[in-house]
């Protein structure tokens, strides 16, 4: 900012290539008066007009939470990109209006990896980890800071599984490029069926479903093995309707689904929210093929009626479980009570999962937060008090950038 001043004192003149620059430099709410005097200098100009000059104040508002400046130096602009769009997207997050800032998101007619990322990163700071994994899932490209942010939240959240699975994966996205060039220089039989198959799993857990596609389909006969890690990839990786589909796929081929395959599928119908299909596969996996479900199936159906609010339905099922139901199916459920503010079933699941999960201490930070959306601080503290005597702590946030 001294070159700046310097500069103009020397008689130079800031062009559309200058003020960006600058702009940047005072992006904090200690230096709003310089940013805001930059502003004037650019319209004086007629330089505010240019796009990137233009996107310069609407980041530059944005930060400084001034969001209905920049939402006005937005509307002004002649031209706009989507860097401008993801400022403005950043600017009502900042703000705490997620819903504005929705709506901007929607209305964009290209997104980048940063604006999929403030959204994400919206959920997972509220600790809306359901929302927070849609939006990951549907991202077109996901680069470290994707992963990192849904590893943090997963961890501090108590779902090291998750966490753990997402670490994984992005390690496997390195070794299977490592992996595909070296049977690319290799002269090992691509097409043994075997192998086909250990590519398409290795394929699949780490998102690149097009070439376990490819690896698919070329496989001369496929068994219920490559069927279910392409489902299961399909599904993790939010394109639920094609796992779907291909699960319909194996069964018409005369292959027989087992409870592996049941549990893919169930899942696949809970991140997509298709309750009627979640029912379907789960009655034809009692009725047509005589299994008993599992605890895993159960809690597949416990989170896909939580997750499209039907809590009741979801608790009934519970109760009405032949085994005792694990942790996975109460932890689903405590979720949604706290997405859907449902203070009475959420105590009584609470309880529940204390019981099976004592020393858990996410499940005590998931309370305490359900209490304080709902504004019973008595509760939060009590819930508090309680880990301090249990010395339960707080996993704290962590990255693996």
């Amino acid at each position: 900012m001294s070159l700046f001043i310097r500069m103009m004192s020397e008689g130079g003149l800031p062009d559309n290539y200058t003020y960006p620059f600058v702009i940047k430099a005072c992006s904090s709410e200690v230096k709003a008066w310089e940013g805001k005097m930059l502003h004037g200098l650019a319209l004086r100009s007629g330089c505010e007009k240019d796009v990137f000059v233009g996107t310069s104040l609407v980041d530059f508002y944005a930060k400084i939470k001034e969001i209905l400046n920049a939402k006005k130096v937005f509307d002004e602009m002649s031209e706009r990109n989507v860097v401008s769009r993801t400022a403005l997207v950043v600017g009502h997050i900042n703000v705490g209006d997620i819903v504005e800032a929705k709506r901007v998101f929607d209305l964009m007619p290209e997104r980048n990896v940063a604006t999929w990322n403030a959204l994400m990163g919206w959920w997972v700071k509220t600790g809306d980890l359901v929302s927070a994994r849609k939006v990951f899932d549907e991202m077109p490209k996901r680069n470290m800071i994707s992963y990192t942010m849904m590893i943090d939240g997963y961890a501090k959240a108590g779902d090291m599984a998750s966490a753990m699975f997402l670490f994984e994966q992005v390690g496997s996205l390195k070794l299977a490029k490592r992996v595909d060039g070296y049977l690319s220089r290799s002269d090992i039989d691509v097409s043994q069926a075997h192998v086909l198959a250990a590519l398409i799993d290795m394929n699949a857990k780490c998102g690149n479903m097009a070439r376990a596609a490819k690896f698919f389909e070329e496989m001369p006969k496929r068994d219920l093995i490559s069927y279910c890690s392409m489902i299961q990839g399909l599904a993790i990786h939010g394109q639920e309707a094609q796992a779907i589909e291909l699960f319909n796929r194996m069964i018409s081929e005369g292959l027989v689904p087992d409870e592996v395959a049941f549990t893919i599928i169930l899942n696949a119908c809970s991140g997509a929210g298709l309750v009627e299909e979640g029912w379907h596969y789960f009655e034809i996996m009692k009725n047509e093929y005589s299994m008993v479900p599992t605890p895993d199936h159960y809690a597949c159906m416990v989170d896909l009626l939580s997750r499209t609010g039907q809590l009741k339905a979801a608790y009934d099922l519970i109760k009405s479980m032949p085994v005792e139901p694990h942790a996975g199916a109460w932890g689903a459920l405590l979720g949604a009570c706290k997405l859907h503010c449902d203070v009475e079933l959420w105590e009584l699941t609470a309880d529940r999962l204390h019981e099976l999960e004592p020393l858990n201490a996410a499940n005590y930070v998931l309370l305490s937060n359900i209490y304080a959306a709902a504004e019973q601080w008595v509760n939060v503290s009590h819930v508090r008090n309680k880990m301090k005597e249990g010395g339960l702590r707080k996993v704290p946030g962590c990255s693996w950038i």
